[in-house]
């Protein structure tokens, strides 16, 4: 995972992975909460995060680790990858975009 600085007092959360044999165990949200407390002590006031339509377990996690979902990039992934991606049977077209105040 990489927290990247976006906008004064906003940080981005990107890059967050968990090898597929190793999912399962809570290393995702200890990641996600990591990141949440690590900006939170770099004085950001906003951590954002962006996540596939298809990506439903990853939606879950960020909810249940407190963030909201504030808007929706239409057809992000058809845009700015050649190949179509699938998750579960579901093509991958939007991009969610969540967030989370930090104050």
């Amino acid at each position: 995972m990489v927290l990247l600085p976006t906008r004064p007092d906003t940080v981005e959360l990107v890059n967050v992975a968990v090898c597929n044999n190793m999912q399962g165990r809570g290393i995702g949200r200890k990641l996600v909460e990591f990141a949440v407390d690590s900006a939170k002590k770099q004085g950001f006031k906003t951590i954002e995060v962006g996540t596939g339509n298809s990506s439903i377990g990853q939606i879950a996690l960020y909810q249940k680790c407190g963030f909201r979902m504030i808007g929706v990039d239409v057809d992000f992934f058809i845009r700015h990858y050649e190949e179509e991606i699938y998750e579960d049977g579901i093509q991958c077209r939007d991009m969610v975009r969540l967030s989370q105040d930090l104050l």
